[in-house]
């Protein structure tokens, strides 16, 4: 007989429907808090962004953020285990990255 577990429960209130994002796997509480603190309190919200926009607004939020957020991010969202994210999809990421910062400089006031 399998061995049940209770739901992981948060303690962020969500509109009703949106999973937590502790019910992710892999994203752990630190990565929960930053996200939060980020403006991601759901699953909802991370998926709209996508895991590049996340990782971003993270990092604004909080510059000790390392790109082991973004590999998790894009890990939880993919379902693919963290360690093949950082080996294949590296790039890519790094990428769509670049490619957003430069955006969001291009918007920015030049002083």
């Amino acid at each position: 007989m399998p061995i049940r577990r209770p739901p992981l429960r948060s303690t962020t209130p969500r509109p009703t429907g949106e999973p937590a994002l502790a019910t992710l796997p892999g994203l752990g509480p630190k990565s929960q808090a930053m996200l939060a603190a980020a403006g991601i309190p759901d699953l909802g919200t991370l998926r709209r962004l996508g895991s590049v926009a996340a990782y971003a607004r993270v990092k604004h939020s909080d510059p000790r953020a390392s790109l082991n957020l973004l590999w998790g991010l894009e890990a939880a969202l993919t379902g693919l285990p963290w360690q093949t994210v950082a080996r294949e999809h590296r790039t890519s990421l790094l990428l769509a990255l670049d490619a957003l910062e430069e955006i969001d400089a291009r918007r920015l006031p030049r002083r």
